[in-house]
Parts: C-alpha cells; sequence; structure tokens
C-alpha cells in the first residue's frame, strides 16, 4: 500500500527580501485544543464534546464552525471514497517536521450504515486534495478562528466565532510568483529568533504550494508570516507567500495548527 508523505524543510516559499533562507531557531508547537473523541456508533447526526462543543455532521465547515482532526497514529488509514467494506487507497504519513501528528482540516462529513466518515484535506499537491477517513481513527477539535485574504484587495480578515476581530492590508504574491488561491490551513507554527528578519516574527507554513515554484526546499509550500518592512502592506511583493507586518501578526500569533485559511482571487 502506498505511503504518502507531506514532507517538507522548514524553508517555505517566500519570502523575505527574495531569500530562501529557513526560518531561525524554529521551535515546535502542539497543535492544542481540547479534543472531542466520537464514537462509531450512535443514530444521532451530533457527537458533543468538550466543554458544549459539538460535531454537527450538516455544519462541517461553514463561516462560523470549523474542526481540525489529529490522527492517532502516524500512518493514517485513508481511502478515496467512503464506503461500508472499503479498503484504505493508501496510507499517510502524518507527522511534520518537528515530529508532531500535524492536525488536517475537516472539509465534510458523512454517516454510513451507522458510521462516521470524515473528508480531510490534505497538505500535499495539487492543492485542494482530500481523502476520507473513519473518525474512530482520529481526535477532532474545534477551530474557533479563521483567515481571509482577498488578493485583489490585498486585504487579510481575521475572524473567530464567525466574527470580525482584525483586519489588515497585506502583501501577497507578484504576478510572476502568484499566491495560490483556495481553502487551505495551518499546517505548521514557526516562531522566529529576530523579528527583523525574512519572516519577520512568526511564521505559519500553510497546507497548498505556489501555483509555479516547485523547485525550492520545501517544494514551494505557501506561508504567511511576518515582515519587519511597513512598506510591504498592500503591495504584490513576494513569491507567493502572505506578508503581515509584524505588528500586525501580533495579534494572530497564537492560531492553532489547523486553522483554516481561505485565499480568494
Amino acid at each position: 500500500m502506498p505511503v504518502l508523505l507531506a514532507a517538507l524543510t522548514l524553508a517555505f516559499t517566500a519570502c523575505g527580501g527574495g531569500g530562501t533562507d529557513a526560518p531561525t531557531h524554529p521551535q515546535p508547537e502542539p497543535s492544542g485544543g481540547a479534543g472531542v473523541i466520537l464514537g462509531g456508533g450512535g443514530g444521532g447526526s451530533r457527537s458533543t464534546g468538550a466543554a458544549g462543543t459539538g460535531f454537527d455532521l450538516q455544519h462541517v465547515f461553514t463561516d462560523d464552525a470549523a474542526w481540525a482532526a489529529i490522527s492517532s497514529v502516524r500512518y493514517l488509514p485513508m481511502y478515496r471514497d467512503p464506503a461500508p467494506k472499503a479498503k484504505p487507497n493508501f496510507v499517510f504519513d502524518t507527522r511534520n517536521p518537528f515530529g508532531k501528528n500535524s492536525p488536517f482540516l475537516v472539509e465534510d462529513a458523512k454517516r454510513i450504515n451507522g458510521k462516521t466518515w470524515l473528508q480531510l484535506l490534505l497538505p500535499i499537491r495539487p492543492n485542494g486534495r482530500a481523502a476520507w477517513v473513519r473518525e474512530s481513527e482520529v481526535r477532532l477539535v474545534p477551530r474557533e478562528d479563521r483567515v481571509v485574504v482577498d488578493l485583489s484587495k490585498r486585504m487579510l480578515w481575521h475572524y473567530r466565532d464567525g466574527k470580525l476581530v482584525d483586519s489588515f492590508e497585506v502583501g501577497v504574491g507578484t504576478p510572476s510568483t502568484p499566491t495560490g488561491t483556495g481553502t487551505f490551513y495551518i499546517y505548521l507554527r514557526v516562531p522566529q529568533a529576530d523579528p527583523n528578519g525574512p519572516y519577520g516574527i512568526l511564521a505559519y507554513g500553510l497546507s497548498g504550494f505556489s501555483p509555479v515554484i516547485s523547485d525550492w526546499p520545501g517544494g514551494g509550500r505557501m506561508a504567511m508570516h511576518g515582515t519587519p518592512f511597513e512598506s510591504n502592506k498592500g503591495e504584490a511583493v513576494s513569491h507567493g507567500c502572505v506578508r503581515v507586518y509584524n505588528a500586525d501578526l501580533k495579534t494572530m500569533r497564537d492560531l492553532a495548527l489547523g486553522t483554516p485559511v481561505i485565499i480568494r482571487p
């Protein structure tokens, strides 16, 4: 059975000053969040968990609700389609470069013969690739935050529980090295030792990749990261990453892995 790897180095497609230097002294971060563990049985479409939260099959990924799934094993069996007697089409190596089982964003869910299946967005090429897993093999955690980036407006909006928290002008990709569009999520969190470096105070590695760069370290993985240069705000200046001025990024420095990042044209 094939094993898919989400391998990358800590160098993103980026980024500051046009360089390809890796972030300095990265510190791994736990995925965080209190888990909601769903049982395989039961007749309802809703499973409740810690702190009164609940996973609703009818509202898996909405404007004010999102869920991340954390595998209980390193090599997670995955399926192209959910079915009661389905056999895995491949297994996915869920470990990120920090040795953690990185969360996946849950895109959809189905209940078949009393068992819940989850469709997970994968942090590999091509962008938007997804696969199904049995819910009994993952732990679900709610994600209250959501980031929306509009490339034409060069704006970023940060929402929590569906309510706007902040909005900023940001730097985006140039016409020759554009920022990819679609639904992504935070795959890595890499704090920076030098706030004046190319990644500012913090770099969030995303689940998606540059549409034009593939031969850089990391395979052209996109990032949302800081910058010490206020002049980057509202400009097309990067190799595909979203550059957030350090002072603005401070309000988003604690986003959890698996947080949705939606990038619009």
